[in-house]
């Protein structure tokens, strides 16, 4: 009978994951966000502490306890972010918010030619007798990976993302007995490409739309014993991107 009783409880339980994505930062101009090392902006700053606020407001309007683990990218702007909204999560009352940095949650990786800029990069390809010039609107296209060593596609980073998220959420299912918040801070491309292998966006969509810095996007994790990789949208926007803005980030 306890076993029984168990059991009901945890099927009622419900699993939220919050994707924010990263505040702003100090991005040079040409080059794309992949793993660069850069701090976040005082806005960026500023943009992190009010998601901590809003965080806050939605759990209690909607009975969710916050988990007490942020998992962030390892990049600077990832941790950043994930230690302002700890830091003011604690300060409006949940208790030892803590910070885990994962490689996992990455942004998309360039490989050998991280951290150049557009130019260089497509010039470095041009010049290689090994291969073809780069097509136009290579950065944004989602299957498309540049022919150089370590370098990933955009879906290949958000099946990683989305493998992190999986994984993560899988042990939290058996842990929690309370309807809980699940906190990820990462990168808006890794982020949508992951809700593409979550069936929550199309490829199509994927390159479309965008992620306020600081906003969270609420996804559902649904009980289906055959499938634990079943989620829904429940809360927050994508943005729409602007047309002549090709960074995917």
């Amino acid at each position: 009978m306890l076993k029984c009783i168990t059991l009901q409880v945890n099927i009622l339980t419900r699993l939220i994951v919050a994707f924010v994505r990263h505040g702003e930062y100090q991005q040079p101009p040409g080059v794309p966000s992949a793993h660069l090392p850069y701090p976040l902006t005082a806005r960026g700053m500023k943009q992190a502490a009010d998601a901590a606020e809003g965080l806050t407001n939605i759990a209690s309007s909607e009975n969710w306890d916050i988990y007490p683990v942020i998992d962030s990218s390892l990049q600077l702007r990832g941790w950043q972010t994930a230690t302002v909204v700890a830091r003011e999560l604690e300060k409006l009352g949940i208790n030892k918010v803590e910070v885990e940095s994962f490689e996992s949650l990455a942004e998309r990786c360039l490989g050998s030619a991280a951290n150049l800029t557009v130019e260089q990069i497509e010039k470095i390809i041009a010049e290689d007798p090994r291969y073809d010039p780069l097509p136009a609107g290579w950065k944004s296209d989602s299957n498309f990976r540049i022919p150089l060593q370590g370098a990933e596609s955009l879906m290949q980073a958000g099946e990683r993302v989305m493998g992190h998220i999986a994984g993560t959420t899988g042990n939290l299912a058996e842990e929690i007995s309370t309807n809980t918040l699940k906190i990820f801070v990462g990168h808006g491309a890794a982020f949508r490409h992951a809700a593409v292998q979550m069936g929550l966006l199309t490829t199509t969509q994927a390159v479309a739309l965008s992620m306020f810095h600081c906003h969270p996007v609420y996804f559902e994790r649904l009980n289906d014993h055959l499938d634990n990789n079943k989620w829904r949208h429940i809360g927050g926007e994508w943005k729409i991107r602007k047309k002549q803005n090709s960074n995917p980030d």
